[in-house]
């Protein structure tokens, strides 16, 4: 029966390496996402405090524009995060992967 249960860590490492608990991740009722806060979410699902359904219950975000999240750090980091250069991201690592 134990192995069934999953562990989780009480807390993970951020971002910006602080560490990231439950009650210190953005609030369930948040409308606008900073890079800050979309990377602390990636964190937490990376690190195994959350799932990936409960983060897109929690926030109330499609499971395709979670993963665009996903996708962007493991590309870029965190600025690959920023609203107003996904294009540029998105064509620097389209170059990347001809060559």
């Amino acid at each position: 029966m134990i192995e069934n249960q999953k562990i989780r860590p009480a807390q993970v490492i951020g971002p910006l390496g602080e560490p990231l608990t439950l009650d210190s991740l953005p609030p369930p009722e948040t409308q606008r996402w900073v890079v800050r806060r979309k990377a602390e979410v990636v964190a937490a699902v990376n690190g195994g405090l959350l799932t990936v359904d409960e983060v897109c219950d929690r926030y109330r975000l499609s499971l395709e524009e979670f993963a665009s999240w996903q996708r962007a750090v493991d590309r870029s980091g965190m600025p690959g995060l920023r609203v107003t250069r996904i294009q540029h991201y998105r064509s620097v690592y389209e170059r990347q992967q001809k060559y």
